[in-house]
């Protein structure tokens, strides 16, 4: 069992990892190396950008921190850290299966539109993705909401599919929406230098990609863990 656990999210996470890499390096990167320029040229973009009663940019610039160059350097990285990321989660998925094991190849795809909208919708409904020298409010507060936005909606979720009393269907209901009652934290003044029109063209960029990677490692994912499994489910 375990070896198969390990051989689904070893080539899961490479084969989704690949995919991410790909649509990242022809969709989202140009837009993020285009929002760069506009922040690179702003005279007041200093190594911290501040607005108004301590407000601090949401990137922070270190001149002697090293970071890939454009080119090979920045795609190796991403692919690095999208490999890394991408196996993780397929050893989550694969992880499931051993409790739920899904009973159809395609059943990997509802299992991809599960983590997109723990991982990525969800918590993107308080903190959309930023492009460079967009302000932000403190790191710490946002990763916490971000950790109890994605463990709420993955507990909503579960709820609500998998519970078969009408009471704790309407639970899960409500533990998706805690943290959004809550709401996400929010800079004291909301500010950005990139223009409006790219930054929503970012937006749907990461979505789009996100969700395609998501229902990738889904249904990639379910394949190789039924296909190592004893053959009793029909494909």
């Amino acid at each position: 069992m375990i070896k198969r656990i390990a051989q689904t999210a070893g080539f899961t996470g490479l084969l989704a990892a690949l995919l991410l890499t790909l649509l990242q390096s022809f969709w989202v990167a140009p837009l993020i190396l285009q929002a760069e320029t506009y922040e690179k040229s702003e005279p007041a973009a200093v190594e911290v950008h501040e607005h108004d009663a301590g407000a601090v940019a949401a990137h922070t610039h270190d001149a002697e921190a090293w970071e890939p160059e454009d080119g090979w350097q920045r795609v190796l990285s991403t692919t690095g850290g999208n490999l890394v990321v991408a196996v993780g989660f397929a050893l989550m998925l694969a992880g499931l299966y051993t409790l739920r094991a899904p009973r159809r190849t395609s059943q990997g795809l509802l299992w991809g539109l599960a983590g997109y909208a723990t991982f990525v919708l969800a918590p993107t409904l308080g903190l959309p993705p930023e492009l460079p020298g967009t302000a932000a409010a403190d790191l710490a507060q946002r990763q916490i909401w971000w950790i109890g936005t994605a463990a709420s909606t993955a507990v909503g979720i579960a709820l609500i599919v998998f519970s078969r009393h009408w009471l704790m269907k309407i639970l899960g209901v409500a533990i998706l929406a805690v943290p959004h009652v809550i709401g996400a934290p929010q800079p004291e003044v909301h500010s950005m230098l990139a223009p409006e029109a790219l930054e929503a063209q970012f937006k749907i960029a990461s979505q789009l990609t996100n969700m395609a990677f998501w229902l990738a490692l889904g249904l990639i994912s379910a394949w190789l863990f039924r296909r190592k499994s004893d053959g009793q489910y029909s494909a």
